[in-house]
């Protein structure tokens, strides 16, 4: 059975992308094939003729499958600000079916066992005027990992982001509690999470450090519960 999801955040900074390399780490652990893409980001450098994405690449070199950087990350701007706007700054349009069929297609030209598609920011992140991550994730119309920012605020952050996915029509397969600033009563806000989010909770990191490795990360994630699911 192929597991393919959506990662998506509570807000930028939250810790999408070490989740998202922590599921691949963990599926290929288990022998099975995993791709990674990140359909948009913001906040690239230069290398050679292209804009390459840290986060990207991050994905990239994890995944058992290989692709041109291009295809993992096939919308990628200089400047680390709201993608629509850096999509304007480059005379580029952010199309979310465009993005969706690019995603859809190398899902189905590689059939990885584990799959995950990384969004960009929080849920709904504008991609154009009218459309935003969340339009991508609906037309993607997979199940959604959601990675929440155990920070003052994270409660509300996560409790909205349910429901808006929720809203989409899509399915929240689980989330993950990433703890990315000191917390008071941290076990409680955990607690009032599993008793609210109607989706199993896949882990509980801890503050790994400035550059956490995404092995490190997988040693929390119950992978049994997305396979399960």
């Amino acid at each position: 059975m192929s597991h393919h999801y959506f990662v998506a955040g509570t807000d930028t900074g939250v810790g999408k992308t070490l989740v998202a390399a922590a599921l691949l780490h963990a599926g290929s652990e288990r022998g099975w094939s995993t791709l990674g893409l990140k359909p948009v980001a913001a906040g690239c450098e230069r290398s050679g003729s292209q804009w390459v994405n840290d986060d990207a690449l991050a994905l990239a070199d994890i995944a058992t499958v290989q692709l041109e950087y291009s295809a993992v990350n096939p919308a990628a701007f200089e400047s680390a600000i709201a993608p629509h706007i850096a999509a304007e700054d480059a005379s580029v349009r952010l199309d979310a079916g465009e993005l969706s069929r690019h995603c859809g297609e190398l899902l189905v030209a590689h059939r990885p066992d584990l799959a995950v598609v990384e969004g960009a920011g929080g849920w709904a992140v504008p991609l154009n005027d009218t459309e935003s991550m969340a339009t991508l994730a609906g037309l993607l119309g997979l199940p959604v990992v959601l990675v929440v920012g155990m920070r003052l605020g994270c409660l509300n952050h996560a409790l909205l982001t349910a429901d808006a996915v929720e809203n989409c029509g899509l399915r929240l397969a689980g989330w993950v509690a990433n703890f990315v600033a000191p917390m008071e009563r941290a076990a409680a806000n955990v607690s009032a999470l599993r008793a609210r989010l109607n989706a199993p909770c896949l882990a509980c990191i801890p503050a790994l450090g400035e550059s956490p490795a995404p092995q490190l990360a997988a040693q929390h994630l119950d992978l049994d519960v997305l396979a399960d699911g």
